[in-house]
């Protein structure tokens, strides 16, 4: 029997066309039995519904246009579901940056909106809030555990440590069986082309160079798509309500030396690094101890050498996937986003 072959259950999965929310459903298709899907997504720029294109058709699948703000949409997409996993957000941090609103509607407002929902639900089973490491702001030293101080230090951050402890007063002041996930940074397949390893595989393949902010020592902690599906799958059927689990890879690196092993993996040198103006109040580190989650059985199946081997073959057999989204990128995100560096 596959893993997590228990009872079957009726999914909302909000943002389920974006990358970490279809590679959960695709992760549900092969491991559950009984599954039924509906998803809701707005599409916005992220959000592509080639990710889902396998699906369609499928016995118990159910794709919803719409925003998790939109109360009427809302109550029409968590009807009839025991379980909510809600990757619905805006997620970049540069554009965080240059946009501050449509974040706090979003992460926070759009929280709201599904929570108050779930409260009218007394045979809702489950509420899995997927939020991020970065509420944590960096540490230069030792990892974040669960209890560490929350100073998010950009306003993505921010606002997803809003729609988190949100969710966690729903629990608090409601009962709403709220789970809370804060995972390091994913890639893998189906990653939109403006995060850091697409979008350096991408700009390989077309033999253009990678924009490296500052001097390319931030540490980031890694973790491949499937072993977060694995955990938040989990955290459904073993989670405690109330609770907070952090989900780390455990594969820290600098992001010079993130660059330097696509590098080698694509068959190029350093003369394709293009050192660019870092970003405002750039995190220096991420680092998480997930000691909570492997209590409950779970264990990363990817270190980042196997993990970048299988995302680079995976990009390089999919570019009708990546290709128009890719066309339709912003170029500062293939440039160097804040400009060239030591730009005023």
């Amino acid at each position: 029997m596959s893993e997590g072959m228990t009872q079957g259950k009726d999914y909302l999965v909000t943002g389920g066309a974006g990358f970490i929310g279809s590679n959960f459903i695709r992760y549900l298709y092969q491991n559950v039995e009984g599954i039924r899907v509906r998803v809701l997504d707005k599409l916005t720029y992220s959000g592509n519904l080639a990710n889902l294109f396998e699906f369609e058709g499928r016995n118990g699948f159910e794709f919803l246009k719409g925003d998790i703000c939109d109360e009427a949409m809302v109550r029409k997409a968590m009807d009839g579901v025991d379980v909510v996993v809600n990757f619905a957000a805006e997620v970049s941090v540069d554009r965080s940056i240059d946009d501050p609103q449509s974040f706090l509607k979003t992460d926070i407002v759009g929280v709201y909106t599904l929570l108050q929902q779930a409260r009218k639900m007394p045979g809702l089973k489950r509420f899995i809030q997927i939020s991020t490491d970065e509420v944590y702001g960096h540490i230069l030293e030792g990892s974040f555990h669960e209890a560490s101080e929350l100073k998010p230090r950009n306003p993505y951050a921010a606002s997803k440590l809003g729609g988190e402890r949100l969710a966690y007063s729903f629990f608090e002041t409601y009962g709403v069986p709220v789970v809370i996930t804060r995972a390091s940074n994913n890639y893998g397949p189906y990653a939109y082309p403006e995060k850091v390893i697409p979008l350096f595989i991408t700009n390989l393949f077309d033999g253009g160079t990678v924009p490296v902010f500052g001097a390319g020592r931030q540490i980031r902690d890694w973790l491949y798509v499937e072993d977060h599906c694995r955990a938040i799958r989990l955290l459904v059927d073993s989670g405690v309500n109330g609770e907070v689990y952090n989900v780390g890879g455990s594969q820290e690196c600098e992001n010079i030396d993130l660059t330097r092993k696509l590098l080698v993996l694509m068959g190029k040198d350093e003369r394709s690094i293009k050192f660019v103006q870092d970003r405002p109040g750039h995190d220096m580190r991420y680092s998480l101890d997930s000691s909570k989650l492997l209590r409950l059985g779970w264990q990363p199946a990817y270190d980042l050498d196997k993990g970048l081997q299988a995302t680079v073959e995976w990009y390089r057999a999919n570019e009708a996937w990546w290709r128009p989204l890719k066309d339709k990128l912003d170029p500062r995100y293939s440039k160097g986003f804040w400009g060239e560096k030591g730009a005023k």
